[in-house]
């Protein structure tokens, strides 16, 4: 895995390719404090993943190949080749293809904040096979990511403050079972 350029540093970079979900990969294209950009690809077959929202970042989609379909604050889209999306922050989205072909998308970020080491932290966890049956990793180890990373991702369920408190509860339990949020490359040169 090629490293994250450092914030402020505008040059692309290399082929650096990470695992979301099962049915979900990147190849970060840019990367830096301003904005993140990547080349999404969506596997066939996904189901609607958990609704989530970015409470300080904004993104934009745009179909590069096959159908995406998303759900915007319960507005359901159809996205073919050459449509886009803008899903300003605090949207509760998410994004998903059911169909038989892989969609293909550039999906920017802006600004980048710490989304690339979001992505990195769950990638680690499907290289180190720390997922479960279904190819996901299990609740204490989301649990620690996203209160790690309650700046980027959050989890659209309600009550909020009892949802809090329970990703607090599973996060300490996760950090005595090894999990880190930490990305694998600062784990290892710690």
């Amino acid at each position: 895995m090629v490293p994250a350029a450092p914030c402020g540093d505008h040059r692309p970079m290399a082929d650096t390719q990470l695992k979301i979900t099962p049915h979900e990969s990147i190849v970060v294209r840019r990367a830096d404090s301003s904005r993140l950009e990547v080349e999404v690809t969506y596997e066939p077959g996904g189901d609607a993943p958990p609704a989530h929202l970015h409470p300080v970042q904004d993104e934009r989609f745009e179909i590069l190949a096959g159908q995406l379909h998303a759900r915007v604050n319960g507005e359901d889209h159809v996205l073919g080749a050459g449509d886009t999306l803008s899903i300003p922050r605090g949207s509760v989205h998410s994004m998903w293809n059911p169909g038989d072909e892989p969609v293909r998308a550039i999906w920017e970020t802006t600004p980048g904040g710490r989304t690339l080491q979001w992505f990195q932290a769950i990638d680690a966890l499907h290289r180190e096979g720390r997922v479960d049956k279904n190819d996901m990793p299990g609740p204490l180890a989301f649990a620690v990511l996203l209160t790690e990373y309650h700046d980027v991702f959050r989890l659209a369920a309600r009550p909020r403050g009892l949802v809090r408190a329970a990703l607090r509860g599973l996060s300490a339990i996760g950090r005595l079972r090894g999990y880190s949020a930490e990305p694998a490359p600062l784990r290892s040169a710690a």
